[in-house]
């Protein structure tokens, strides 16, 4: 069996990066690890991928071939954001249809993954067009195939950029994102919010760290929604999305700054878990393996309070909107309970 992990996420959501310390800190712990470049739009790779999806097509030439790069009559009328418009929905065709090129050549990529099975560890860097993984069938069709074929035990690791949380509409997109994503792709899931070092970058949280992990009770969203006139106007409309969500009970996130080797560490234990590495090599009884399978306990402490103290400002002072906004409850118990009295 071999063991890899399927990096997926918006764009800007850091996975080049992701792929490149993880490699390195894999490496470190003693793995041989191979990164596979599933993105032909990425022609600045920051780590040496064993396979590039380059050698089989690339985006320049589809886009120049198939007349979907930006149009040369555009005229000065039409100004830059046009062109930027048609330059990204161009980008998007060309990225479906290399994706579309590559499930239908994919002996190509078996060969090429077939000297690797031996002894290394993949980590498959995808493109960054959402569409491809809560849609389209092109990239789950080549992962499936992979599966089945090489007998790979692959974890899908879903990353959203952590400043998302800082915006209640953005962060319920996150979580609807993640949700269709999960659904579509049907591989071992792990969401994660990475470059939790950067969170409150762009405004302060409303909420606890674990509000925005652990996605319970959503509708202690709707007061700071509702603030919003763009958001407001929709009310119904998010309420009922929550509810989708929250009766999935299927998203939940873990924390990540790829530069903190404690954080990329405690990552790794999770995902050797969700793909089965962890148990790789162990021949013994289910007593072990369930020994082995139990989390830390202090597996939250390190997920989320331990991020909350390192990252985020506890300020002694709160604004009157944080003080007379309703408040989540602190633990799943009193979540319980709330729901119980209601």
């Amino acid at each position: 069996m071999v063991f890899g992990q399927v990096v997926i996420g918006p764009p800007g959501s850091g996975k080049t990066t992701y792929c490149n310390g993880m490699s390195q800190f894999l490496q470190l712990v003693g793995r041989k690890v191979a990164v596979i470049n599933l993105d032909p739009a990425n022609d600045s790779l920051p780590y040496d991928c064993a396979i590039n999806i380059e050698d089989l097509i690339k985006l320049e030439d589809v886009m120049a071939e198939h007349s979907l790069g930006p149009n040369g009559g555009v005229t000065f009328v039409l100004v830059v954001e046009l062109y930027r418009v048609i330059r990204v929905a161009d980008m998007q065709l060309g990225l479906v249809y290399c994706m579309d090129f590559l499930d239908k050549n994919i002996d190509w990529l078996e060969a090429k993954l077939k000297p690797l099975l031996k002894d290394h560890y993949l980590l498959f860097d995808f493109p960054g067009q959402v569409e491809l993984f809560f849609l389209h069938e092109n990239a789950k069709k080549v992962i499936m195939r992979l599966v089945k074929k090489l007998d790979l035990r692959l974890t899908a690791v879903h990353l959203i950029d952590a400043h998302l949380c800082s915006d209640p509409g953005k962060y319920i997109s996150a979580l609807l994102l993640s949700l269709s994503t999960m659904l579509h792709m049907e591989l071992p899931h792990v969401n994660v919010l990475s470059k939790i070092d950067l969170i409150e970058s762009y405004g302060k949280l409303a909420f606890n760290l674990d509000f925005y992990t652990d996605a319970h009770d959503l509708s202690y969203l709707q007061h700071h929604l509702d603030q919003d006139p763009r958001s407001a106007k929709y009310r119904k409309l998010t309420k009922e999305l929550c509810e989708v969500i929250e009766n999935f009970s299927l998203v939940d996130f873990t924390t990540l700054d790829i530069q903190d080797k404690v954080s990329v560490g405690n990552l790794v234990k999770l995902i050797d878990k969700t793909n089965g590495y962890i148990f790789a090599g162990i021949d013994s009884s289910a007593v072990e393996f369930s020994k082995i399978a139990v989390g830390q306990v202090d597996w939250d402490y390190y997920r989320v309070a331990a991020v909350q103290e390192k990252y985020i400002k506890d300020d002694e002072v709160f604004d009157d909107e944080i003080i007379t906004s309703p408040q989540p409850p602190s633990s799943i118990a009193e979540h319980d309970l709330q729901k119980d009295e209601r």
